[in-house]
């Protein structure tokens, strides 16, 4: 690839796009972070990461309807960040045991933590 302008640091940027993912990879990033764009998403993976819930429960937390939370949680475990498991007429959910689903708890949390600085760890 020809630049329209070389600083100095063509061969730097040669390698940095050889090893560019495919635009696939970003793609899938771009809409984990759309999916997580949404306040209640964002609380209900940062709690689900911390304990393991019922539905009932998680609508009590939010302060929102089981079917409302329902929805949000859908969202979150097609994209692989949570899991759920029945029991009885329940479903418990928790996050889910990935790299990415730990790599994004992580960020929120750094996130919030450099967003609120008097916060407590």
């Amino acid at each position: 690839m020809i630049l329209p302008h070389d600083h100095g640091n063509n061969d730097k940027i040669k390698d940095i796009i050889r090893e560019m993912p495919a635009l696939e990879g970003f793609s899938v990033a771009s809409e984990i972070f759309k999916l997580l764009g949404d306040t209640t998403r964002v609380k209900l993976f940062w709690l689900l990461c911390h304990t393991e819930e019922c539905v009932a429960d998680l609508a009590a937390i939010m302060n929102m309807s089981s079917p409302a939370v329902s929805h949000h949680l859908r969202f979150l475990k097609t994209a692989g960040l949570v899991v759920s498991r029945r029991e009885g007429k329940e479903v418990f959910y928790r996050c889910a045991d990935t790299e990415l689903a730990e790599a994004l708890h992580h960020i929120i949390e750094d996130v919030v933590e450099i967003a609120c600085p008097d916060r407590k760890k």
